[in-house]
């Protein structure tokens, strides 16, 4: 394995682990006071492709899947089915929240606690629900250009 290689998976990892580390800085609080968090599953998803396609987006060049043509279209296609997953999740986030106001917090919060646990919540879901689409929709078209790239001037 060359430097460069090494280096790239180095670089992978590294951000795999900052990912990690703002998935627990955004979800500790919430699972700390919340005996049932329903949105758990959905908030990793949103955190994790936001940080990981954002990051691709715009460090694509530094990456390992820069060299590998036939998985980038694989993961063109991919990313359809992702789009309509995200925002069926935020979709349904939104609905259940409008509709009961954050049942899912504890009761042993005060009132002005719960008021900013759920804005919490709520602004969060919303930065990262609405930044993983996004960068789910501009993802491909990134792909698409670096294939091209690759094709027609021999550059990744």
């Amino acid at each position: 394995m060359d430097h460069l290689t090494r280096q790239k998976i180095f670089l992978e990892a590294t951000w795999w682990a900052i990912t990690a580390f703002v998935v627990f800085l955004i979800l500790f609080p919430i699972l700390k006071n919340t005996p049932y968090y329903p949105f758990q599953w959905s908030n990793i998803i949103f955190i994790v492709a936001f940080i990981t396609l954002a990051r691709y987006i715009f460090l694509f060049k530094y990456t390992f899947l820069q060299k590998y043509q036939y998985f980038k279209i694989i993961l063109i296609f991919l990313c359809i089915p992702l789009i309509f997953n995200l925002v069926n999740n935020l979709n349904y986030f939104i609905a259940v929240t409008d509709e009961s106001a954050y049942y899912f917090l504890d009761g042993n919060l005060s009132q002005s606690q719960r008021n900013k646990m759920g804005l919490f919540i709520r602004t969060e879901m919303l930065f990262f629900g609405v930044g993983s689409v996004l960068a789910t929709i501009i993802f491909p078209f990134k792909l698409l250009r670096s294939i091209w790239r690759y094709r027609n001037k021999g550059i990744g």
